[in-house]
């Protein structure tokens, strides 16, 4: 199938720069959809570790101002990617997080930072290069999420203003990017954008609430977790706005990749291994218990976990776990960082349980690898989880995924019940809700599990055998792409009329101008033909603080 141009907008991409799962979707997602005939080009920002890495770099633009400084945009090759890098020292010539300039705390002007990145996106897409004109646009998370506004008020300020399709990709609802109102002319928005059909939030300028406002169609990352954040519950504020756009709203899950992702190949780790020669997976784990100073035990079941320290991840569930984890004779070893509360929990507990527990505070590539090859089950005791990519890697990798039972936890794990066994299907254990009492019952079902040999190499080939790669839902963004564009080259001559400012009905009630105008308590008005989005019942459930992101 030969696909159309994408250009796919994100602050983030593995191999260059990486804090979470963004970075290994947006850095895998090209690859796997080369192979679909889909041709991706990824704009990031000219971080560092990026501008070191980008091969034979070619300025295709200049601009005299970007956000507060002049800017240059390079276009060249990195690790096989296809890349277009804004080379704008004043927003991102910063060392360490791409986000944080200290452990919890944003950098000030991450609001420009990442209206940067979205408005070089547009103009991108409005023709800004001579020799690219992408046909679709995949904007990534609330970082690209102002990509489709900027598109949105060009047309409405020339309607003769051709644009492609934009495709707003949701990794994790809980980071909305929320900016003071004061940015808007800043970003070069125009007054009536804020608004509560433009970008404003609560009296803030919203990144992903635009995105979702304005996006031709939205998709995240499994079909679960798509159902899940059109609820007042899962939807942390944007639920009625996600419920009013479903008709363009898709889960599509992740994948890993499959070549970095391969115990077969893996350079990370003490043992190579496949299905056939997993006996060689105790070698790895003889070697994680050495380097963390644990008891070399083949018959301890060695759970890890690989995760930020948050309460979405449960880590307060864990903690509270942990007498019923080392009461069943098993290890634990943890790698991640996080809220400070729980590294320093877990640093007391790990001198609480010495030859049982280690720890390591930070995320390391190769460590993470070894992790995988060695422990034997791998935690996951989320209370949301839009897809994650931990127990894709470990049923590639044989050891057997622990998670809760939501998002795309559920929608990529068979649980080793008693339909599951029977049916030789099974590739982990599943618990819910997601309460300690649950957790600590999955971790005794594990430990069972783990002393019948063969029922757990059972477990083991089935998740090995299981298909996490980008195979499938490459194929199925390459249809969505495919079905955009078209559809954008069959509405290209009804482009101005349809979205010329239409007349409002003088006899329609008037729509309150802010998300922080609502009032909750009043019955809704009679609805237009065209459903807006049902405001969050009170400021408090729009949630997210303000900070900018948290990983």
């Amino acid at each position: 199938m030969s696909g159309p141009k994408v250009l796919s907008v994100a602050a983030e991409i593995f191999p260059l720069v990486k804090t979470g799962g963004l970075a290994d979707v947006v850095g895998a997602l090209p690859l796997a959809l080369a192979r679909e005939g889909v041709q991706v080009v990824t704009l990031i920002p000219g971080y560092p570790a990026v501008m070191a890495a980008l091969e034979a770099p070619i300025a295709v633009h200049q601009f005299k101002t970007l956000m507060g400084g002049s800017a240059r945009l390079l276009r060249g090759r990195a690790k096989d990617l296809e890349l277009l890098v804004i080379d704008a020292p004043h927003l991102y010539a910063r060392p360490g997080n791409p986000y944080l300039q200290a452990p919890g705390v944003e950098w000030p002007d991450n609001g420009l930072r990442f209206g940067a990145l979205a408005k070089v996106a547009a103009d991108i897409g409005l023709g800004l290069l001579a020799d690219y004109q992408p046909e679709v646009i995949q904007a990534h998370d609330w970082h690209a999420g102002l990509t489709p506004a900027y598109l949105h008020y060009a047309r409405m300020k020339n309607p003769r203003v051709q644009a492609p399709p934009v495709v707003l990709s949701i990794h994790n609802l809980a980071f909305q990017g929320l900016f003071p109102a004061t940015l808007l002319a800043k970003l070069g928005l125009p007054p009536e954008a804020m608004g509560i059909d433009g970008v404003e939030y609560w009296g803030d300028i919203g990144f992903l609430k635009a995105g979702i406002q304005f996006a031709d169609q939205v998709t995240t990352v499994s079909p679960s977790y798509a159902a899940e954040i059109t609820t007042e519950e899962g939807g942390m504020g944007l639920g009625g706005l996600l419920k009013a756009r479903a008709k363009s709203l898709v889960g599509i899950l992740n994948g890993i990749d499959a070549e970095v992702w391969d115990p077969e190949t893996d350079p990370d780790i003490s043992a190579r291994y496949t299905a056939q020669t997993l006996e060689n997976r105790a070698i790895n784990k003889l070697a994680l218990q050495a380097k963390f100073g644990l008891r070399p035990d083949a018959e301890a079941p060695l759970f890890g976990i690989l995760s930020r320290l948050t309460d979405q991840k449960g880590v307060d569930l864990l903690l509270g776990a942990l007498p019923v984890l080392f009461a069943e004779g098993a290890q634990l070893i943890v790698c991640g960082q996080g809220e400070p509360r729980y590294e320093q929990a877990f640093a007391q507990a790990a001198e609480r349980y010495p030859g049982a527990m280690g720890r390591f505070l930070g995320y390391r590539e190769d460590l993470a690898h070894l992790i995988q090859a060695g422990a034997d089950a791998i935690l996951a005791p989320s209370r949301f989880e839009p897809c994650g990519l931990t127990q894709l890697c470990a049923m590639r990798y044989g050891a057997i995924p622990v998670v809760s039972r939501t998002g795309g936890l559920s929608d990529t794990i068979i649980d080793a019940n008693t339909a599951g066994m029977a049916r030789l299907a099974a590739t982990g254990v599943q618990f819910a809700p997601a309460t300690q009492d649950m957790l600590e019952d999955a971790i005794r079902r594990t430990c069972a599990l783990y002393r019948d040999p063969a029922v757990w190499r059972r477990v083991q080939l089935n998740a090995m055998a299981s298909d996490s790669s980008w195979r499938v839902s490459a194929a199925d963004y390459a249809a969505l792409f495919v079905h955009m564009a078209a559809k954008a080259v069959r509405a290209a001559a009804h482009d101005a009329a349809a979205s010329a400012p239409t007349a409002s009905d003088p006899g329609a009630p008037i729509e309150p101008r802010s998300f922080a105008a609502y009032d909750p308590s009043a019955p809704p008005p009679p609805r237009r033909a065209t459903p807006r989005a049902a405001a969050p019942r009170s400021k408090a459930a729009a949630a997210p603080l303000r900070r900018a992101e948290e990983r």
